[in-house]
């Protein structure tokens, strides 16, 4: 059993931020959809690794770190093929962590600019 429905969301997204900095990931942003009536979740988390291989280990990072701190699974994710964009369901909060390039080419910062915006520092 998992805690994925107990989880208060802000605990998740804490959670969430920690697992990418467990691996040093970066520009982090977080996109408050909970306005957005025709969102399909309420927030989105952003961030980027340096290379594929960085941005899969941040993945497994969020995966891992959520499983073992709260117990919770991610409802499902994808794009661990080329893993330029990975993307990781948690119900109410969906993580996206990609490369530099397909970050800024994708732009989902500006596609919810009607959203309200938070960055969290980088760790270093």
């Amino acid at each position: 059993m998992t805690n994925n429905d107990l989880i208060e969301p802000s605990e998740l997204t804490q959670l969430i931020i920690e697992g990418i900095q467990e691996r040093k990931g970066k520009k982090i942003t977080l996109i408050d959809l909970s306005d957005n009536e025709s969102a399909a979740t309420s927030g989105f988390i952003i961030c980027e690794g340096t290379s594929s291989m960085h941005v899969a280990a941040i993945a497994d990072s969020i995966r891992e770190y959520l499983l073992d701190k709260a117990r919770v699974k991610p409802y499902n994710y994808d794009g661990y093929q080329n893993s330029q964009w990975i993307v990781i369901d948690y119900g109410s909060t969906i993580v996206h962590i990609f490369v530099p390039d397909q970050r800024q080419h994708y732009n989902l910062e500006e596609l919810w600019s009607d959203a309200r915006l938070q960055e969290i520092p980088d760790l270093d």
